[in-house]
Formats: C-alpha cells, structure tokens, sequence
C-alpha cells in the first residue's frame, strides 16, 4: 500500500508543470483527493464544472489503482460513467474511492464527489481502467518455432 506522500509524488511527477489535487488520505479501504476549487473550476451560477469533478473522479481512480499496486502510470481510463446528483458549491471538492475490482487487466473503482464540510455527494461515478500487460519472465514465455 503507497502512503498519502508517495501517491502525491506519483501525482505531481506526472503531471509535471500543472496544478494537481492534493491526497489527503490512504487506507486500505479508500484515497481521499481533494480538488482544491477556484474560480477557473467554476461556471455561472457559483457552481463547480463538470468537467473539473470528471477530472477529480479519474484522478483519485487512478491514485486508487495505485494505491494498491504500485506505481503503474500507463493504466488508462477505459470507462467514466458519472452521474451529477446535485449542484456542489465553489468550494473544496473530495473524492472517496471504493476499488470494486483488481483483476490482471481491468481495475473498477467506485467514486463518490462531495463538498468539504457536507455529507451529501454531488456526483457519483464509476471509472474502469485498463491495466498495461506486465512482461512474462523467460521462463514462462511461449515457445517458439
């Protein structure tokens, strides 16, 4: 399991040069992200954009993944099914994940947005990765002819 430092640096090393979302949490259970909200997140009406929570969502997915198995930065996102449930205000927004399944090639992860200080979500949603082949050692490797 990566601690809330190491998630961070995977995080920030990434994305070299862009604001990230700052973990503020790691148990075997869950990250906790959270998207610290400014005015370039908003949209009329005083509300947070859609696509900063879809952004959030894939984000704390992948450190979800992570998490569990390492540094594995060439997983991508297959599936993000998202559905907005009510309007968040323009405030912090955090991520709690649930990894609902770990397999060799596939990795799903449950997602709730809420607002700091609320217990409601504002959305839900679910993120499908798929996870990079890993080299078989030479000794498991087919035979050729």
């Amino acid at each position: 399991m990566l601690s809330v430092e190491e998630l961070q640096a995977i995080l920030v090393d990434a994305f070299p040069g862009n604001e990230v979302p700052r973990v503020e949490e790691v148990t075997s259970e869950a990250v906790l992200l959270c998207l610290p909200a400014a005015e370039r997140h908003g949209r009329p009406g005083g509300t947070l954009s859609g696509p900063a929570m879809m952004m959030l969502a894939d984000t704390a997915a992948w450190l979800a993944i992570m998490a569990r198995v390492g540094p594995v930065l060439l997983a991508v996102t297959t599936s993000l099914h998202i559905d907005f449930l009510r309007k968040p205000a323009l405030s912090d927004l955090l991520a709690r994940t649930r990894l609902l399944k770990l397999g060799r090639k596939l990795a799903v992860v449950d997602v709730e947005l809420f607002s700091r200080g609320t217990t409601d979500p504002v959305a839900k949603a679910q993120v499908t990765y798929s996870l990079p082949s890993t080299p078989r050692p030479a000794s498991e490797a087919p035979a050729t002819s």
